[in-house]
Parts: structure tokens; C-alpha cells; sequence
């Protein structure tokens, strides 16, 4: 307990690249610099309720959705977190409509980031979990020029990093680097300001008894999944009864899902077929976190890791979580047909 304990996330992540003698080291670079953007935000999210920061920008993003000034805080910081390292060749943000281009004369990188500054901002007033997704992928694009779109919508599995950063009762970040590498976590030490190993190889649990979705949607779902809650519900799991839990916020609600084991569902409706989480912002890094972990993430038929993006702001449902679950509730997609 004592090693895990003073295990910090810099010395993780260095102990991590001498087992890979070819790294050059730029990849941990940028963990650790997404690390001290996490402090960063953290630290405004946890005294938000004293700065006037708080409230709605008047603003909406790409999404007409209302724009919370601590989402702009966020975003802007990623930014100015990343965009001098020389690393990155684009960026792309689930606020920004188009990607992102390094500021002049910056030196341009290899590496691709892409990233939800501020995950469940709609739950910032009632205190609740929210967090920041992170996306990371080598640009595919010929030459040393800038990136361009072409290397921010590459597939899922492409990514080289992905993972998110929890601010709730304490802040957690959650990062792998994939290729069977695991998923670590971090708790955030505020007495000395710096994420500490606490959750080493994350491992989710391959069945679970905890459903999480809105189900305030249920008119609306295909006849599938209204099977398959119908199930969940007259049935028992080792004995217990299936529990809902639905925190709205995907990262607060996958992190659970990921420790505990369940399953968590954005499914696509009558009003919105592909749902509303984005398969770049969202859904590919909580993929590879979820498949590296042990679990299983697709969209009701197909993997969202192989999924092709068409489109920088793509939706796409997701079913996520323990395997077992996920296979369980394809077999029901798939014997409702998805029928409305």
C-alpha cells in the first residue's frame, strides 16, 4: 500500500516509458502536461461557488447548447495547457466548431488531441461530478505542415491515449495508453498538489448489477432496449436485484460503471437516432478506457472503436460497461429489431 500510495503520476508515467526502449518521450510529455491542466481546472471547479463563474456565458456552443463560463475556462486552459509544447500539429474541442490550429511560429508535432473540456456542465450549479475527456492519436497527414481535419477523424482505435478526469469529493484522473498497457487512476493530493496512484490496473468486473441511463426516455427507445430494462428489472443478479443509477454526467457515470461493473446506455431514439454523445469527445476514449479495462463498448451492433467519423461533432448511441451486459443487451437489439 505504502508504493502505491507514493506513486505519483510523473513517476508512473517514466517508469511506464523505460519498458518501451524506443519511446521518444513526447507521449508522456503530454500526459503530464494534461495533468497540470486537470490541477488547474480542478481547482477552479472546487471554488466556483465563491468566483463569479458560475452561470450561463449567453453564449451557445456548436450544439445549441448553452455555454457555462467554467466550460469556457476549461477549454481556453487545455488550450493554453497544450498548444506550446510542440507536440500537437491540431487540436479539436467538443466547444469549437472547427478544429483547432497551433498559434504561429509554434513548432508542429506529431500527435493529434482531442478533447471534452468540461463533460455534465449542466450539472455544475447542483455540485454534482462533472470532468474533462481526453483524446490522443498520431496525425496521419503527409508532411511537417499544420494537421488538418483528416487526422482528427480517424477511428477509435487509433488512439495512442485516452482517459478523463473526474472532479467530484476528490479530483481523479484516468488515462491508458492502450495495446494492453491497462487503465491506471490517480487521485489528486490536495496537501501537496499532486495525483497519486490509487487505482492500479483498473479491471471491470465482467457482469454487473447496475444499469445506468435516462429513463425519462423510455417512450422513445427502441423495443429492444425497453426488453431488456423489462428484463433487468424481474430479474436477480447473485441473488440482488438490478439497481439504476443515472448521474447525467457520462464521466461521473462511466467512472462508477468502471469500478463497480454494470452498464452504461445513450441510446438512440425516436427524436435522436444516432443519441447525443459525441464519438470523438466521448465515446472513443470511454471505448478504449472501457476495452482496455476489460469491458466492451459499441453502439448496439457494431464496435465504436472500429466506427470511420464522418464528421468532427458526430453522434453516435453507445452501450458500454461490463462485457457480459453489453453482449446481453446487443442480443436484445438485436431480437427487437430495433423496432420503435
Amino acid at each position: 500500500m505504502a508504493t502505491k500510495r507514493f506513486m505519483t503520476l510523473p513517476r508512473h508515467i517514466m517508469e511506464g516509458e523505460k519498458e518501451h526502449p524506443e519511446a521518444t518521450g513526447e507521449l508522456s510529455t503530454i500526459l503530464l502536461q494534461l495533468g497540470l491542466a486537470a490541477k488547474l481546472i480542478s481547482l477552479e471547479v472546487n471554488k466556483a461557488g465563491l468566483a463569479e463563474i458560475l452561470g450561463f456565458t449567453g453564449d451557445e456552443n456548436v450544439h445549441g447548447e448553452k455555454v457555462k463560463k467554467l466550460d469556457i475556462y476549461a477549454h481556453e486552459m487545455l488550450i493554453k495547457a497544450m498548444d506550446h509544447g510542440g507536440h500537437f500539429c491540431v487540436m479539436a474541442s467538443e466547444e469549437e466548431e472547427d478544429i483547432i490550429h497551433l498559434p504561429p511560429n509554434q513548432k508542429i508535432g506529431k500527435y493529434v488531441l482531442l478533447f471534452d473540456p468540461l463533460d455534465g456542465s449542466s450539472n455544475i450549479d447542483a455540485n454534482i461530478s462533472i470532468g474533462t475527456i481526453f483524446s490522443i492519436y498520431k496525425r496521419i497527414s503527409q508532411g511537417n505542415g499544420p494537421g488538418t481535419r483528416e487526422d482528427c477523424l480517424q477511428p477509435g482505435y487509433k488512439q495512442v491515449a485516452a482517459g478523463y478526469v473526474v472532479y467530484g469529493s476528490s479530483t481523479m484522473l484516468v488515462y491508458t495508453s492502450g495495446h494492453g498497457h491497462g487503465v491506471h487512476g490517480f487521485t489528486l493530493d490536495p496537501a501537496f498538489g499532486e495525483f497519486l496512484l490509487s487505482h492500479d490496473g483498473i479491471k471491470i468486473p465482467k457482469q454487473g448489477r447496475i444499469y445506468s441511463l435516462n429513463e425519462g426516455n423510455y417512450f422513445s427507445w427502441p423495443q429492444g432496449l425497453k426488453n431488456y430494462i423489462k428484463y433487468l428489472q424481474s430479474n436477480l443478479f447473485e441473488g440482488k436485484p438490478y439497481q439504476a443509477r443515472y448521474v447525467g454526467s457520462m464521466v461521473a457515470d462511466i467512472h462508477r460503471t468502471l469500478l463497480y461493473g454494470g452498464i452504461f446506455i445513450y441510446p438512440g431514439d425516436k427524436r435522436n437516432l444516432k443519441g447525443k454523445l459525441r464519438l470523438m469527445y466521448e465515446c472513443n476514449p470511454m471505448a478504449l478506457l472501457m476495452e482496455e479495462a476489460g469491458g466492451r463498448a459499441t453502439d448496439g451492433h457494431s464496435r465504436i472503436l472500429e466506427i470511420q467519423p464522418e464528421a468532427l461533432h458526430e453522434r453516435t448511441p453507445i452501450y458500454i460497461g461490463s462485457e457480459d451486459d453489453v453482449l446481453l443487451v446487443e442480443k436484445f437489439l438485436r431480437d427487437g429489431a430495433d423496432r420503435y
